[in-house]
């Protein structure tokens, strides 16, 4: 029997237990991974280690630690808890092979909270959803955050329908801002074909235009021609429920002549009145050049000391742009658009319709009652014309666009335009009026820009309406703001007529008209005169530096930069006469 002295005398003497270990990491001279008996020899191959991008590495350590290796559970008493779920690769207890261990198996241990936190999983199973919330611009939260859409997930997660806030099924429609950065760069064609042969003289780009400034006096009037009707006040009226006024096809003359056509220019030209011309439509598109996103075009002629700026016929000038800023631009056929009567073309066409018969609708036409200029129309021949003259003004003015260093004063003269007038309602007093009209064509079609429907929203919220059309038509309020105030205009109206069905783009109805004061509207869109006359002295300058000639400006139809080449004196008169020769034999 043995003794417990006996026992004890049979321990070893050294403070170790178990069996011996051995300092030999060689197995016939070739070393190896150190291990311990926590790990498991479970797969022959681990592939989802490395690899893997970063949604399956996390899916699969999920998976790792709820099936794999030990698992810690709650425990009474407060004891530490050793987690080694991390171990379970082969090896996977050491950093390197033959790195000096400080402790043993230090780092092979991670302390475990057995405190209860609540996680948030992801339901994939029946009816489970998933709430998704990004960067969208379409739908907004209470607090005025980042946009929310909800996935409503059916069996298995495999029903992907979108609902935003606004109530409505959206899976039909575009989730804004979805891949909006994989979305393909437009490319648009250029307002003019320059030639090979054409060359390049400048290249600016929008953030040099948009750092000018140019300080400029109002004005001053030189000539007036034309009369004008009184503005029918029955139009600023909210109209009466259930009832909507049409617009109607007035066909008056209305001319629309480029600078160096106008007979009364080349009257002040050979007085030397001034050493620019041009008109306020081709002004205004120079000084809102910064806010342009379609191409355009403008004809520089030197001729000596004199600068004209004209345009082509038919050029992009003449017309009225629809959404050009909105931030999804209606598109072309060639990009995907199946509605013909929504491309930017159709669009303009029916834009410059509106606006001139929603002009000549406005005006009560009494020849007892109208404010008469100094001259007539220059440009209206009685005795060639068939239809009645339309009512329009055409004030001839001056600007000073001279600098403290210039020797001899640089002035500009500018052909503006006036529509009507009206009297004031404390005064009395005539006050000069533009008119123009804002159209919606579809606010649920592609390139609405997110309007609301002026239908149910213009009375309730005219002021979001306008705001919404400050964005996505920037460039077209711009211009005609500018144009305002070049011609001193005391009232600027702003109409907003709708197509009576979407599908009809020859049909429309007047919803309202709104008065504003053009210079307070400028302020409204950061509209900036003093930048637009340095822009245009800019431009002004790089001529007066080149030889006699025939130029052209044209906005790149892709980037936000113009450039001026040097064009053969003939060239775009060639093209008119052959579209002219073109029309005769059509006719014949």
């Amino acid at each position: 029997m043995l003794s417990l002295s006996k026992i004890v005398n049979a321990l070893p003497s050294d403070e170790t237990w178990g069996p011996p270990t051995t300092t030999d990491a060689l197995v016939d001279g070739v070393p190896y991974a150190p291990y311990s008996k926590g790990d498991k020899l479970g797969r022959m191959a681990d592939w989802t280690s490395e690899g893997k991008d970063r949604e399956g590495r996390v899916g699969r350590q999920q998976y790792n630690r709820n099936y794999r290796g030990f698992t810690p559970r709650p425990c009474p008493l407060e004891v530490t808890i050793y987690n080694f779920s991390d171990q379970q690769v082969y090896g996977a207890g050491t950093s390197s092979l033959f790195a000096v261990q400080i402790a043993e198996d230090e780092s092979s241990f991670s302390v475990v909270d057995n405190t209860r936190t609540s996680t948030k999983t992801r339901g994939f199973g029946r009816g489970g959803g998933t709430v998704f919330r990004g960067r969208g611009r379409g739908v907004r939260d209470q607090r005025g955050g980042r946009g929310t859409f909800q996935r409503v997930g059916g069996r298995g997660g495999q029903q992907n329908t979108y609902y935003d806030n606004r109530g409505g099924r959206g899976g039909r429609g575009r989730r804004f801002g979805w891949k909006d950065y994989d979305k393909p760069q437009r490319n648009r064609d250029a307002s003019v074909n320059i030639k090979p042969d054409c060359q390049m003289l400048e290249e600016i780009d929008f953030d040099r235009l948009a750092k000018l400034n140019l300080e400029t006096s109002n004005g001053e009037d030189i000539e007036s021609y034309g009369f004008l009707y009184y503005y029918d006040r029955s139009y600023d009226k909210p109209p009466v429920k259930n009832t909507e006024r049409k617009l109607n096809v007035v066909d008056r003359a209305a001319y629309n002549v480029t600078t160096s056509q106008d007979p009364i220019i080349h009257e002040l030209a050979e007085k030397d009145e001034a050493t620019i011309f041009a008109t306020d439509s081709i002004l205004s598109m120079l000084m809102c050049a910064p806010r342009s996103v379609y191409s355009w075009d403008i004809v520089i002629t030197r001729q000596g000391d004199r600068i004209f700026l004209d345009k082509r016929d038919g050029s992009a000038l003449d017309m009225v742009s629809v959404n050009e800023n909105a931030a999804d631009a209606p598109l072309e056929a060639s990009e995907g658009n199946k509605d013909s009567i929504n491309f930017p073309g159709a669009l303009a066409l029916e834009a410059t319709f509106i606006n001139h018969n929603f002009v000549n609708q406005t005006v009560m036409e009494s020849d007892t009652s109208k404010f008469e200029m100094p001259h007539e129309n220059p440009f209206y021949n009685p005795s060639e014309e068939t239809e009645p003259l339309a009512s329009k003004a055409y004030k001839y003015r001056r600007f000073d666009l001279s600098l403290e260093k210039d020797e001899n004063p640089l002035h500009l003269i500018v052909r503006t335009e006036l529509d009507a007038v009206m009297k004031n309602n404390i005064s009395g007093d005539d006050q000069l009026l533009t008119v123009k009209a804002l159209n919606e064509f579809d606010h649920k079609a592609q390139g609405s820009g997110g309007a609301l429907d002026w239908r149910a929203k213009l009375t309730s919220q005219r002021g979001a309406v306008v705001a919404t059309e400050m964005k996505n038509n920037s460039c077209k309020l711009a211009r005609w703001t500018v144009q305002s105030i070049l011609a001193r205009a005391d009232v600027m109206k702003l109409g907003f007529v709708s197509r009576t069905s979407p599908k009809l783009n020859d049909r429309h109805v007047i919803l309202g008209v709104v008065g504003y004061d053009p210079r307070k509207f400028a302020e409204q869109m950061n509209l900036n005169l003093n930048n637009g006359w340095g822009i245009v002295r800019t431009i002004v300058d790089m001529v007066r530096g080149m030889k006699d000639g025939k130029y052209v400006l044209v906005k790149d139809p892709n980037k936000s930069l113009l450039r001026l080449y040097e064009v053969p004196a003939g060239t775009f008169e060639e093209a008119e006469g052959e579209e002219e020769e073109t029309q005769d034999g059509e006719g014949e």
